[in-house]
């Protein structure tokens, strides 16, 4: 079962990085391909996605906001939310949504999850001023200063993507003694012909 999960992951290309290596990411490289490009230790990614979904499941699920400014995100963010009863705000994050109250759509979450730290770079900083812990999928050229938990994987494609919050949702429904039913088809982004 886990050497089949591990070849699904490898095949949906989380643990590849980026040519660029921060030195934020570097302890989470174990090599890179001919090329350049940086990947991460498939082990380590597996044991901070398990660290995250313990993480979540001890807050109260409508207080954890998941967002996203990569549109790839999406559809897994959707179905990641649909299934544990997160909060979502995708697309652009206004500012003020995290730290000024006279906004109306002003929120005050617990815990915040991004999908890539550069992408949502207005949701860490407000998060980080408000003191609301932030947890990130990060590829190897990210800035991971202000994430109190960094889930060393490829945030930009989107089968990882679909297979980082396929393995998120599936880590917090065990932790409620919930069966997964989906696979992670079922969290990708579909391309425009794909229908």
């Amino acid at each position: 079962m886990e050497e089949s999960l591990d070849k699904r992951l490898l095949g949906a290309g989380i643990r590849v990085g980026t040519h660029v290596k921060t030195k934020f990411m570097a302890p989470f490289i174990t090599a890179a391909t001919p090329d350049g490009v940086y990947q991460f230790d498939l082990s380590v990614t597996q044991q901070r996605i398990a660290a995250a979904a313990r993480f979540i499941n001890g807050v109260e699920a409508g207080n954890v906001l998941v967002c996203s400014g990569r549109e790839f995100a999406y559809a897994p963010i959707e179905k990641f939310c649909e299934l544990v009863g997160t909060q979502m705000k995708l697309s652009r994050f206004m500012p003020g949504t995290l730290t000024n109250p006279s906004l109306k759509y002003y929120i005050e979450p617990s815990l915040i999850l991004v999908s890539d730290p550069q992408v949502d770079e207005q949701a860490v900083i407000e998060a980080t001023n408000a003191g609301i812990p932030v947890i990130g999928i990060s590829n190897s050229d990210n800035i991971t200063s202000n994430l109190d938990l960094v889930i060393p994987a490829n945030n930009k494609g989107r089968k990882s993507l679909a297979a980082v919050f396929w393995m998120l949702a599936r880590g917090i429904l065990a932790e409620r003694d919930q069966a997964m039913e989906y696979e992670i088809e079922d969290f990708e982004t579909k391309n425009v012909d794909e229908g």
